[in-house]
């Protein structure tokens, strides 16, 4: 009998069935029979040992069945180890429906709130699956055949399936599941290719013949992180699943959603389709990620990415344990092991591609609104932060600058100062940026719309199955959509902005309602019957059908049909945005795109979406900004204060609070709502907001430091607790504070009415940003005070921060003195970093064009290094020196062997000022 392994960590593995990978380079190059692995032994021995009393207790306690007795191998499978047989929605399992399938049916106990459970309809341990029929070593690890002799109850069955395994590094390992006989869609992203197999990899790898399945192990721990003998494979042309045991249920990512960082095992199903709503809990959105990171138990931790783009879901499961769902492509699966979270989170964006380094104003504060009503209106704003001179790099205005709500217009009347606001905006070292939607108004007289005629002359835009454009209606009307799989589309794109670009000369660009959005189920003629528009099998998408306020999924599209390639249309518009700005201002591109898809970082950041001026919003910002530092797209925030609904006084202060520490921070807001700008607050709340923005732009050198790190090898920006203390289980769950890289910890207060807040403050010694005074913890929730106009912020030991005197933009800020801000740890010792450059052009890093500074503290002598100098530096000096944690009191202080005058404090702060030190040079300091 097959029988498929229950979710144990301790797995049963007869040396004769094993493949371990160190091993398998001695496998014959000829065909090799694997030996059956009697994976259910165990559960045959519980099933003889079963006895019928068993069985008539477990029918009382469940209420009885109707109809014959169950099976026994039925009564074996505990609830949490049932994987679901039937997780078609909207449809009611009944006995017969679920045993036409093969598979057991036994009543449960529905979730409260109607939430799906139990599945009442799941897998039996002999369920047929594939057997894995052959298996051969090649360069870089192995290829098998696997077949299915047994159809299971989707369409179009593939019988035969390769197996591709490649040991690409000692910490990846790329497994691929494709039709043996026909090619199939895949992702068209750039992955890396593996030229030589990996020497010393810290994972086994096994399999299991028949049943086919994977079972992977850390090799120092032995833990199991995918067993995915727990369910069979099926692999249909529009019904692919698989499903694995998981080692905990400390599991991050698979985005996007809103919800808490961790996510809840407890029979949810995450959907992946990209869609236009308003966030909300359980809905999918505007995203597609299929990535997930784990914590094992210790502290270890490992990431799971699938490359497909297809409708998906993943379904948890308290046993612990994960199913994923597509309904196209193939299953192929990159597996990354750290061991910590960093390093897997690098590990991914080396097959993803690293996010690009973003321009110096990016980082800056950034104001808009739907509903400015004009161009003037837009100015006065920009004229009242200067007025009460509020930091702020750029101004943005929403679709309401268009003429018509067409794309590369603008309002002649209510916008006709638009370029001379620019122009202004210009000359006081301030940036503009604007809203573009892909939909392309179709309904104008031939001739007086360039970008539609032209796009349909060229055959831009997304087809129907009749090969004519399809039609939708977005903001201007009935549209078009362009196709941005195609590469004529991107020159078209481009010429477009050049076009615009000659009258408004806008310097970033925000790309939104690119799901592609469309007020529409289809498009005006509704989408025609067929598999791709009414698939087998729909996942669980808001709206129920996949062309639920988007186009149909039959569209046809250069690349593929839309189906396949839904969720890359916000990456694919963005690269082809990226690419134009860069070829219109030969600098780097400033993009905030609201679809994305893996690898997106490398072209445009992401805000949140249109959330509501509530608290609990504000909350729900905090995961949202993490999961996407997981997902590789280290420059995203959310609308600073709530997008829809008005706000109060208090809670945009506290969000402005919060938000100058979002990687991106903007304030943003709809029409027909008050006003949010700080400028319109009382002058206690508006000061409370300056001095956040103050406090960002004179963090902004460390910031920036930080994106160097994301851009040069995949550090995250944003980051949760657990990234730095892996090992505390106390951090697992922490998504209402986060860091900023390794040091800067932010503890925002999320609600109102309330002086303090409480929040976990990890073992060892922090330092109050502000003052210097310090906090020795064991580990634990403090309270601390936090009146309206204070942010609590705290340094952790042993970090040397890079900080600026502030100005009102980052152009004024960049060519202040530098303070170091040094927080010795108990043993007295620092370290820090400083990355330099023009802030704007390209490539800097790659070209040689930067500076790049170590800081670093040991035996009361800092050292400042300059390991690469570039011209920019000679212009900036540092200042001010402050050391906090300096135990005794200093006799003298030497700066390369000159006395210097200096401060010291009773909480322990020494501070040196006056230096007028070149950031080129390198020197030292000493306290005796």
């Amino acid at each position: 009998m097959k029988s498929y392994q229950k979710l144990t960590t301790a797995v049963l593995q007869p040396a004769a069935c094993r493949v371990e990978e160190e091993g398998a380079a001695q496998m014959s190059a000829g065909r090799r029979k694997l030996a059956p692995w009697c994976v259910g032994s165990g559960l045959l021995v519980a099933a003889v040992l079963l006895s019928a009393t068993t069985v008539w207790v477990l029918r009382q306690v469940s209420g009885g069945w109707p109809g014959p007795t169950l099976p026994p191998k039925c009564l074996l499978v505990p609830e949490s180890h049932r994987f679901d047989c039937y997780p078609e929605r909207h449809v009611v399992v009944t006995q017969e429906l679920c045993e036409s399938r093969g598979c057991c049916f036994i009543e449960s106990l529905p979730l409260a709130g109607g939430k799906r459970g139990v599945p009442w309809c799941f897998y039996p341990p002999d369920f047929p699956s594939y057997t894995l029929d052959s298996l051969n070593q090649t360069a870089l690890g192995m290829v098998g055949l696997l077949v299915r002799r047994e159809k299971a109850y989707y369409p179009r069955d593939i019988e035969m399936l390769r197996l591709d395994v490649e040991f690409e590094t000692d910490t990846r390992l790329h497994i691929k599941l494709t039709d043996a006989a026909n090619p199939r869609y895949e992702v068209p992203l750039e992955v890396p290719r593996a030229m030589k197999r990996a020497e010393n990899p810290i994972y086994t790898l096994d399999f299991s013949r028949d049943p086919f399945g994977v079972l992977l192990r850390r090799r120092a721990t032995g833990t199991v992180l995918l067993n995915t003998t727990v369910a069979p494979l099926i692999f249909a042309d529009q019904f692919l699943q698989i499903a694995t045991s998981l080692p905990s249920r400390f599991l991050y990512g698979l985005g996007e959603h809103r919800g808490t960082l961790l996510h809840s095992l407890d029979w949810s199903t995450l959907t992946l389709w990209a869609r236009d709503v308003s966030p909300t809990e359980s809905f999918n959105l505007y995203g597609a990620h299929p990535f997930y990171l784990l914590m094992e138990e210790g502290g270890d931790a490992h990431g799971v990415f699938l490359l497909n783009s297809n409708a998906m879901e993943v379904a948890l499961q308290p046993a612990p344990g994960l199913t994923w769902r597509t309904i196209g492509g193939v299953l192929d699966f990159y597996i990354f092991l750290g061991p910590d979270p960093n390093m897997v989170i690098q590990q991914y964006q080396q097959v993803i591609g690293f996010p690009a380094m973003p321009p110096l104003w990016a980082l800056g504060f950034h104001l808009c609104r739907w509903g400015y009503g004009s161009s003037n209106e837009t100015w006065q704003t920009v004229r009242a932060m200067r007025n009460y001179q509020i930091p702020q790099d750029a101004q943005w205005n929403d679709i309401d600058y268009m003429d018509g709500y067409r794309d590369f217009t603008f309002n002649p009347q209510k916008f006709a100062s638009l370029p001379s606001l620019v122009e202004d905006l210009h000359k006081h070292g301030q940036y503009y940026v604007i809203i573009l939607d892909p939909g392309i108004s179709s309904t104008n007289p031939h001739g007086s719309y360039w970008p539609f005629d032209e796009g349909l002359k060229r055959g831009l835009f997304l087809n129907t199955t009749q090969g004519q454009p399809l039609i939708g209606q977005v903001w201007p009307g009935f549209t078009a959509f362009a196709d941005f799989s195609n590469p004529d589309t991107h020159q078209w794109w481009l010429e477009n902005l050049q076009h615009f670009h000659a009258h408004v000369p806008f310097d970033g660009l925000w790309i939104d309602m690119n799901e592609p959005s469309n007020f529409m189920d289809g498009s005006e003629d509704g989408c025609p019957p067929g598999e791709l528009d009414s698939p087998p099998y729909t996942p669980a998408v808001l709206g129920d059908s996949l062309s639920a306020k988007t186009v149909c999924a039959s569209a046809k599209q250069k690349a593929s049909v839309h189906y396949n390639l839904h969720n890359l249309y916000g990456l694919m518009e963005a690269k082809a945005t990226a690419s134009a700005l860069i070829q219109i201002r030969g600098k780097r591109p400033f993009v905030i795109s609201r679809s994305t898809f893996p690898s997106q970082g490398r072209y445009s950041g992401h805000w949140l979406g249109d959330n509501r001026s509530q608290w609990k919003d504000m909350y729900y910002s905090i995961p949202g900004l993490l999961s996407f530092s997981l997902f590789g797209i280290p420059l995203v925030g959310a609308d600073i204060c709530g997008f829809s609904g008005s706000t109060s006084e208090e809670l945009c202060t506290r969000w402005m609070q919060l938000g100058a520490f979002y990687p991106f921070a903007r304030n943003h807001n709809t029409q027909n709502e008050k006003a949010q700008d700080p400028t319109v607050f009382s002058p206690a709340a508006r000061t409370a907001m300056k001095n956040a923005l103050l406090t960002r732009y004179s963090l902004l050198p460390f910031l920036y430091t930080l994106f160097h790190r994301a851009h040069l090898q995949g550090d995250t920006v944003a980051r949760p607790l657990f990234f730095e203390f892996p090992w505390d289980v106390a951090t697992l769950g922490l998504d209402r504070q986060f860091l900023w890289g390794r040091s800067l910890l932010v503890t925002p207060v999320l609600e109102p009415g309330v002086e303090s807040v409480t929040g976990y403050v990890p073992r060892g010694v922090w330092y109050d940003f502000y003052t210097g005074s310090s906090v020795n913890s064991s580990g634990e929730m403090l309270k601390m005070s936090a009146p309206l106009e204070h942010l609590n912020l705290h340094v952790r030991e042993g970090a040397i921060l890079p900080t600026q005197k502030p100005g009102t933009t980052s152009e004024a800020t960049r060519g202040n003195p530098l303070r170091l801000i040094v927080a010795l740890s108990s043993n007295a010792t620092a370290w820090g970093d400083l990355f330099w450059d023009d802030g704007e052009s390209l490539d800097t890093f790659e070209r040689g064009n930067y500076s790049y500074l170590v800081f670093n503290v040991t035996q009361n002598i800092f050292t400042s290094t300059v390991l690469h100098a570039s011209t920019e530096a000679t212009e900036v000096t540092i200042g001010t020196l402050s050391i906090f944690g300096v135990r005794e009191p200093p006799s003298k202080v030497l700066l390369n062997g000159q006395e210097k005058p200096f401060s010291y404090l009773d909480n322990q702060v020494l501070t040196v000022s006056d230096l007028g030190l070149s950031l080129s040079q390198s020197f030292s300091l000493r306290w005796l």
